[in-house]
């Protein structure tokens, strides 16, 4: 069994590497968090634990990383924009190899949001791997804004060792924590 303590993020990356032209500057943003001494955020990020590969890597090679990975996670961020919900490769591989095979929950993040008080309201941005597990109940998500404070919150406290909470596919911060977190 894996020592399961990772992070792991997936993103729509739209097939580019460049790092401002798809989702990835949001992973990217995070790994400057961790990387900046001023900052109190701390990521241990899966993707460092199994050599890098590229989306021009064989299809099988590529595969098996993102297990390794996944097996090695406690939870997955998700990052959620008007793009991934077209994903049709990697991102509903990584939902539902996170949710059916490793059991662990997903921090869903929108990075267009300063809070989210309703997810229910945010279903057109889900792909359908995710949509279908939350409508089933097969999925343990907690949906929050791209920000700091709740992104570090949530990796702190939401892992699959802790199956309190989330306990469905609808879960979020309190409006009393959005404001504790500086979001409203």
């Amino acid at each position: 069994m894996a020592y399961r303590n990772g992070t792991y993020v997936a993103f729509h990356a739209g097939g580019t590497t460049n790092p401002i032209a798809s989702d990835i500057k949001y992973y990217n943003l995070m790994l400057g968090w961790t990387a900046n001494r001023n900052i109190e955020f701390s990521l241990i990020n899966s993707h460092e634990k199994t050599s890098s590969v590229r989306d021009s890597s064989a299809k099988d090679t590529l595969r098996r990383s993102l297990i390794t990975r996944l097996n090695n996670s406690k939870h997955m961020i998700l990052i959620l924009t008007q793009e991934t919900k077209s994903d049709t490769d990697w991102v509903p591989f990584e939902i539902s190899y996170a949710i059916d095979n490793c059991n662990i929950p997903i921090i869903a993040t929108y990075p267009n949001y300063t809070s989210i008080l309703s997810p229910r309201d945010l279903a057109p941005f889900w792909p359908s791997a995710l949509s279908s597990r939350i409508t089933r109940g097969e999925a343990r998500v907690i949906h929050i804004p791209f920000k700091q404070a709740p992104i570090l919150d949530a990796i702190s406290q939401f892992g699959v060792n802790n199956t309190a909470y989330p306990t469905d596919g609808y879960g979020f911060y309190s409006r009393e924590a959005h404001i504790n977190m500086g979001l409203l």
